[in-house]
Protein backbone atom coordinates (compact mmCIF):
# COMPACT_ATOMS: atom_id res chain seq x y z
CA UNK A 1 0.00 0.00 0.00
CA UNK A 2 1.18 3.52 -0.80
CA UNK A 3 1.98 5.89 2.05
CA UNK A 4 -0.01 8.67 0.42
CA UNK A 5 -3.71 9.10 -0.30
CA UNK A 6 -4.69 6.72 -3.04
CA UNK A 7 -6.79 7.42 -6.11
CA UNK A 8 -10.44 6.54 -5.50
CA UNK A 9 -10.37 7.41 -1.79
CA UNK A 10 -12.15 10.33 -0.13
CA UNK A 11 -9.96 13.42 0.18
CA UNK A 12 -9.20 14.01 3.87
CA UNK A 13 -10.96 17.17 4.98
CA UNK A 14 -9.01 19.97 6.63
CA UNK A 15 -9.19 23.63 7.56
CA UNK A 16 -6.12 25.83 7.04
CA UNK A 17 -5.41 29.57 7.13
CA UNK A 18 -5.01 31.24 3.75
CA UNK A 19 -2.66 33.98 2.58
CA UNK A 20 -5.07 36.62 3.90
CA UNK A 21 -5.60 34.98 7.30
CA UNK A 22 -9.09 33.63 6.60
CA UNK A 23 -9.70 29.92 7.10
CA UNK A 24 -10.55 27.59 4.24
CA UNK A 25 -12.23 24.22 4.75
CA UNK A 26 -11.71 21.77 1.88
CA UNK A 27 -15.22 20.28 2.12
CA UNK A 28 -16.71 23.78 1.61
CA UNK A 29 -15.56 23.49 -2.03
CA UNK A 30 -17.68 20.40 -2.83
CA UNK A 31 -19.47 20.81 -6.12
CA UNK A 32 -16.29 21.88 -7.93
CA UNK A 33 -13.13 19.97 -8.76
CA UNK A 34 -10.12 20.94 -6.63
CA UNK A 35 -6.45 20.90 -7.62
CA UNK A 36 -4.58 20.59 -4.32
CA UNK A 37 -0.87 21.01 -4.83
CA UNK A 38 1.83 20.78 -2.19
CA UNK A 39 5.07 22.66 -2.72
CA UNK A 40 8.17 23.10 -0.53
CA UNK A 41 8.69 26.87 -0.18
CA UNK A 42 7.39 30.25 -1.33
CA UNK A 43 9.49 32.25 -3.80
CA UNK A 44 12.02 29.55 -4.64
CA UNK A 45 12.78 28.79 -8.32
CA UNK A 46 10.86 25.53 -8.81
CA UNK A 47 7.92 26.57 -6.63
CA UNK A 48 7.64 29.90 -8.43
CA UNK A 49 7.65 28.20 -11.87
CA UNK A 50 4.97 25.76 -10.70
CA UNK A 51 2.74 28.50 -9.24
CA UNK A 52 3.16 30.68 -12.34
CA UNK A 53 2.28 27.69 -14.55
CA UNK A 54 -1.04 27.34 -12.71
CA UNK A 55 -1.50 31.15 -12.84
CA UNK A 56 -0.87 31.28 -16.59
CA UNK A 57 -3.38 28.48 -17.20
CA UNK A 58 -6.05 30.22 -15.08
CA UNK A 59 -8.57 30.49 -17.96
CA UNK A 60 -8.17 26.80 -18.81
CA UNK A 61 -8.76 25.79 -15.17
CA UNK A 62 -11.80 28.12 -15.04
CA UNK A 63 -13.34 26.26 -18.01
CA UNK A 64 -13.48 23.19 -15.78
CA UNK A 65 -14.67 25.27 -12.77
CA UNK A 66 -11.60 23.94 -10.95
CA UNK A 67 -10.37 25.52 -7.72
CA UNK A 68 -6.56 25.57 -7.45
CA UNK A 69 -5.07 25.54 -3.93
CA UNK A 70 -1.36 25.72 -3.17
CA UNK A 71 -0.17 24.35 0.19
CA UNK A 72 3.20 24.75 1.89
CA UNK A 73 4.54 25.06 5.44
CA UNK A 74 5.12 28.81 4.94
CA UNK A 75 3.19 31.36 7.03
CA UNK A 76 0.15 33.31 5.79
CA UNK A 77 2.37 36.46 5.65
CA UNK A 78 4.93 34.67 3.45
CA UNK A 79 2.10 33.41 1.21
CA UNK A 80 0.64 36.92 0.93
CA UNK A 81 3.99 38.31 -0.29
CA UNK A 82 4.55 35.41 -2.74
CA UNK A 83 1.00 35.71 -4.07
CA UNK A 84 1.26 39.48 -4.58
CA UNK A 85 4.73 39.34 -6.15
CA UNK A 86 3.60 36.89 -8.86
CA UNK A 87 -0.08 37.95 -9.06
CA UNK A 88 -1.26 34.44 -8.21
CA UNK A 89 -5.06 34.20 -8.67
CA UNK A 90 -5.64 31.31 -6.23
CA UNK A 91 -5.47 30.69 -2.50
CA UNK A 92 -2.25 29.66 -0.81
CA UNK A 93 -2.75 27.66 2.38
CA UNK A 94 -0.41 27.73 5.37
CA UNK A 95 0.24 24.20 6.67
CA UNK A 96 2.82 25.38 9.21
CA UNK A 97 2.73 22.19 11.28
CA UNK A 98 2.60 20.09 8.07
CA UNK A 99 -0.34 18.07 9.46
CA UNK A 100 -2.29 18.24 6.19
CA UNK A 101 0.80 17.33 4.16
CA UNK A 102 1.21 14.31 6.46
CA UNK A 103 -2.45 13.27 5.92
CA UNK A 104 -1.94 13.32 2.17
CA UNK A 105 1.51 11.72 2.22
CA UNK A 106 3.26 14.84 0.89
CA UNK A 107 5.49 15.16 3.99
CA UNK A 108 8.28 12.70 3.23
CA UNK A 109 11.89 11.89 3.82
CA UNK A 110 14.04 13.68 1.26
CA UNK A 111 17.62 12.97 0.35
CA UNK A 112 19.61 16.00 -0.79
CA UNK A 113 23.26 15.33 -1.58
CA UNK A 114 23.28 12.39 0.84
CA UNK A 115 21.69 14.39 3.67
CA UNK A 116 18.31 13.03 4.76
CA UNK A 117 15.63 15.36 6.08
CA UNK A 118 11.85 15.60 6.23
CA UNK A 119 10.06 18.03 3.95
CA UNK A 120 7.37 18.56 1.36
CA UNK A 121 7.55 16.28 -1.66
CA UNK A 122 6.14 18.27 -4.58
CA UNK A 123 2.82 16.54 -5.23
CA UNK A 124 -0.64 17.26 -6.61
CA UNK A 125 -4.02 15.71 -5.83
CA UNK A 126 -6.94 16.21 -8.22
CA UNK A 127 -10.21 15.93 -6.30
CA UNK A 128 -13.56 15.66 -8.08
CA UNK A 129 -16.69 17.64 -7.21
CA UNK A 130 -17.85 14.87 -4.85
CA UNK A 131 -14.62 14.97 -2.82
CA UNK A 132 -12.93 11.85 -4.24
CA UNK A 133 -9.24 11.85 -5.15
CA UNK A 134 -9.22 10.97 -8.85
CA UNK A 135 -5.52 11.50 -9.60
CA UNK A 136 -2.32 11.63 -7.58
CA UNK A 137 0.90 13.09 -8.96
CA UNK A 138 3.91 12.32 -6.74
CA UNK A 139 7.44 13.64 -7.37
CA UNK A 140 6.04 16.29 -9.70
CA UNK A 141 8.26 17.74 -12.40
CA UNK A 142 7.30 21.41 -12.61
CA UNK A 143 7.53 22.09 -16.34
CA UNK A 144 4.30 21.05 -18.08
CA UNK A 145 2.62 19.98 -14.86
CA UNK A 146 -0.33 22.34 -15.37
CA UNK A 147 -1.05 20.58 -18.69
CA UNK A 148 -0.96 17.14 -16.98
CA UNK A 149 -3.51 18.37 -14.43
CA UNK A 150 -5.73 19.89 -17.13
CA UNK A 151 -5.74 16.56 -18.99
CA UNK A 152 -7.22 14.94 -15.85
CA UNK A 153 -9.81 17.70 -15.40
CA UNK A 154 -10.99 17.12 -18.98
CA UNK A 155 -12.02 13.57 -17.97
CA UNK A 156 -14.27 14.73 -15.11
Amino acid sequence: MADWIEEGSKAPDFTLPTHDGTKLKLSSLRGAPVVLYFYPKDDTPGCTREACGFRDAKAKFAKHKAVVLGVSPDSPASHAKFRAKYKLPFALLADEGHKVAEKYGAWREKNMYGKKSMGIARSTFVIDAAGTVVKVFMAVKVDGHDEQVLAVLKTL
